[in-house]
């Protein structure tokens, strides 16, 4: 396959084969914690130097205008030395012999970048914690959602895990994949720079309402094309699933994905939903913000761990068939290239 960022990739730096090992190899070991408790993790150094731009450069005495301007710099500077970076690092790849050896890295150093093993421990967790108490149940939703657990019954904290696991199938697979196949290491890695940097000052909160509006709508753009895949995807996983629903999952997504916030988030969310029979997002509580959110999915809204359960299952389901699609490509690629 050709990319825009290499022309002539050669048979093992082939975009489909590399996106196909990264994937297939963050499914076998994820992030190793023996490994990053010895070295950071690139996605913590990325979040370490937005958080010291944040401190030097968002200064809450400045007008509205300065910090937008501050905002701005600081999601060009990190965006464009992260890819800069990847970009250096990948041309260098292509010129070790033998080229297979490039290639490894590459997959290896793209693996890094995507979220699936993590996200499925994440999520799990939930659903493992519900099982012994409520109170557990809210410990480990904690980590993966901003609202306040404390306000969350079990179905709260189940649905809360559920639009975790369709959202960040999108935001942790989907579109870091989508971003490889296009620009290759500069793609995946420009776009792990945004959304981190939008996960940590894309806020509504007004410290972060200048500062923070170039990341946040940036965020919103490189994810418009891969969150409507993902909620395709995931409607492609139900059907494979005798429980699950593609056709609800579609007509959910055609109906509510329009409801939620953000311009994306709704759409993978509103496909679980829909493959599920559930009723997701619905009024909830941030800490010091009520939000009256609409609700998504016309199914019921008295969702358990099991459901926890069938959400990961649809997203494991549709991860292999995004492997398969993307072997599927690599065939296409060698036939048109050879």
């Amino acid at each position: 396959m050709f990319t825009f960022f290499d022309a002539n990739p050669g048979f093992w730096f082939d975009a489909f084969a590399v996106a196909g090992a990264a994937l297939l190899l963050d499914a076998l070991i994820g992030d190793p914690r023996w490994f990053y408790r010895r070295i950071h993790h690139p996605v913590a150094l990325i979040g370490g130097a937005i958080g010291l731009l944040d401190r030097w450069l968002n200064r809450p005495v400045a007008a509205s205008v300065l910090r937008f301007g501050a905002g701005v710099l600081t999601v060009l500077v990190v965006v464009g030395i992260v890819g800069a970076l990847a970009w250096a690092i990948g041309y260098g790849l292509r010129r070790i012999e033998p080229e297979w050896i490039g290639a490894l890295i590459e997959v290896a150093l793209a693996s890094i970048l995507l979220a699936g093993r993590s996200l499925h421990g994440h999520v799990a967790a939930v659903a493992r914690g519900l099982g012994t108490s409520l109170a557990d149940g809210r410990k480990a939703v904690a980590a993966i959602v901003g609202r306040d657990p404390a306000t969350l019954d079990e179905a709260g904290v189940t649905r809360a895990a559920i639009e975790s696991a369709a959202e960040n199938f999108s935001d942790g697979l989907i579109a870091p994949l989508f971003w490889y196949l296009l620009f290759g290491l500069p793609g995946i890695a420009a776009y792990k720079a945004i959304n981190t940097a939008d996960s940590m000052i894309g806020h509504r909160a007004e410290k972060y309402r200048a500062f923070g509006w170039t990341a946040a709508r940036l965020d919103d753009l490189v994810n418009l094309v891969p969150a409507r895949l993902a909620g395709l995807m995931l409607a492609l996983g139900a059907a494979l699933i005798p429980w699950a629903s593609a056709k609800r999952a579609l007509g959910t997504m055609v109906r509510d994905a329009g409801k939620h916030r953000s311009p994306n988030a709704g759409w993978p969310e509103a496909a679980m939903a829909g493959a599920l029979g559930l009723s997701l997002g619905g009024p909830r509580q941030y800490t010091g913000d009520h939000a009256d959110d609409p609700w998504i999915g016309a199914g019921s809204r008295k969702a358990s761990a099991g459901d926890i359960r069938r959400a990961l299952t649809v997203n494991l389901v549709t991860g292999v068939w995004l492997l398969v699609i993307l072997a599927c490509g690599f065939g296409v690629s060698y036939a048109a290239n050879s």
